[in-house]
């Protein structure tokens, strides 16, 4: 009897090598780098709407709203704020306001020169880190601080940065924005400071807590001085031309 052909065998398939498992890490990657973009659209967009629209409160004053049970600060608009104080508060703080780009240069090389800790921060610089960061000393906080000075100057003008400023600066336990300072210190508003009530108020910056502007130390009675003198000066250079209507 015939034997049946045998059946030829079918070879074994060789199994791939297991493909790693990226798909998980691609995924949350690719979100990550969404998120990041996002991220940035929205921070150019708030900065640009500041622009226009005024900051109805920052993280600080809200933080030391919270702890003090409320605060003194009430917004006025660059024209109804005397104009020496705007050349005050720049005499003070950043002297050379018109003349760069959100960075001084020159006192950042004369501060570490120095070995100071402080003294080279700009208005710009102030208004990003009030407006819209918080305080810290943090090098993440420092970055956005870095990256945001100079798009809030390619999108404000200077005349809106110093505005700004001048609304959310601190002049006192509890007392932002110069509107509530020149009532507070001296029962006027801030269209009706004085050249010396103006300088008074720029001396206190950038530490107030613990200053009052209407009782001023000897030291800040010098520095005042020096404050009215620049602010004189400012005006007389150009200097004050960025955001002088």
């Amino acid at each position: 009897m015939a034997k049946a052909p045998a059946k030829k065998k079918t070879p074994a398939r060789k199994r791939a090598p297991a493909k790693p498992a990226t798909g998980p890490v691609r995924r949350v990657l690719r979100w990550a780098v969404r998120a990041a973009l996002w991220s940035a659209v929205a921070l150019v967009v708030w900065v640009l709407a500041y622009r226009w629209i005024d900051p109805p409160t920052t993280p600080y004053i809200w933080s030391e709203s919270g702890r003090l049970g409320g605060v003194e600060r009430v917004w006025v608009d660059i024209d109804d704020i005397a104009p020496v104080m705007a050349r005050s508060a720049v005499a003070a703080e950043d002297a050379n306001f018109c003349n760069h780009w959100g960075f001084d240069v020159a006192a950042i090389r004369e501060a570490i020169e120095a070995g100071a800790t402080r003294g080279a921060s700009t208005i710009s610089q102030q208004v990003v880190k009030n407006a819209f960061l918080w305080q810290g000393r943090s090098w993440f906080r420092k970055a956005l601080e870095a990256g945001l000075t100079p798009l809030m100057e390619t999108l404000w003008p200077k005349r809106r940065i110093i505005e700004v400023y001048l609304n959310v600066a601190e002049f006192g336990q509890g007392v932002f924005g110069v509107q509530a300072a020149a009532r507070t210190y001296f029962g006027v508003d801030a269209a009706d400071l004085s050249d010396r009530q103006a300088a008074a108020l720029a001396s206190v910056l950038p530490n107030p807590k613990d200053r009052n502007a209407a009782s001023l130390t000897q030291a800040l009675q010098r520095k005042a001085a020096r404050v009215r003198d620049g602010a004189a000066t400012i005006r007389s250079d150009g200097r004050s031309a960025c955001f002088e209507s």
